[in-house]
């Protein structure tokens, strides 16, 4: 019964945290209220100010969801087709991975949204500290870094700092990769680029 309970009320979350999404994508964070996204979820005002009590730890959980799932999804293509990928190296799961994540966060519809209209809100996440989502990130790479080593197959050295280091590598072609792109360096290219540097960073 517990576990019944607790399903019912995250799934009851996941509909308020898909109501601000909606509104976000709409009209932005900004311009987004705990009243409207009440409305839109069809729930009372107090019924969503008595799991968050204002926008700022709404958006914080939402975006932890939303990141969440994109990496875990990049995540889950690594592992798909076991049978088929039996010879593939742990460094290119572990970059597979990794920049199928980049490439995934930068065409998300909420992040790009976040970018377009609501940039600060990113902000702290890359001055002054790291987020749950960015620690989950963090957990999974030092997970997949410190097998790789097992096996042989990545560098020897620290796997939290090995994975700091590979996080930070891709902040910038997940937020700024648009920036250099034009007629003479394709998104592709880039793209190709962050799997050669990473690929070189965790290689013996």
């Amino acid at each position: 019964m517990t576990s019944l309970r607790h399903n019912d009320t995250v799934s009851v979350r996941d509909g308020y945290l898909d109501a601000a999404r909606d509104c976000i994508l709409d009209v932005g964070w900004r311009r987004t209220t705990l009243t409207e996204v009440a409305r839109r979820a069809g729930v009372s005002r107090m019924t969503i100010y008595r799991s968050w009590s204002d926008m700022q730890q709404l958006m914080a959980d939402l975006m932890t969801r939303e990141w969440g799932a994109v990496v875990a999804a990049a995540a889950a293509d690594a592992n798909a087709n076991e049978d088929e990928q039996a010879d593939e190296r742990a460094v290119d799961r572990i970059v597979g991975t990794a920049v199928r994540a980049v490439r995934a966060l930068r065409d998300n519809e909420l992040f790009v949204r976040i970018v377009e209209l609501d940039p600060e809100l990113l902000l702290p996440y890359l001055l002054a500290r790291r987020g749950r989502s960015q620690q989950a990130i963090l957990d999974l790479v030092t997970e997949q870094l410190r097998a790789g080593q097992t096996s042989g197959e990545v560098r020897a050295g620290n796997p939290g700092t090995l994975a700091r280091a590979l996080v930070l590598t891709t902040h910038g072609f997940v937020l700024s990769a648009h920036t250099m792109v034009d007629d003479a360096v394709s998104e592709g290219d880039l793209d190709a680029e962050l799997r050669e540097i990473l690929t070189r960073a965790v290689l013996p």
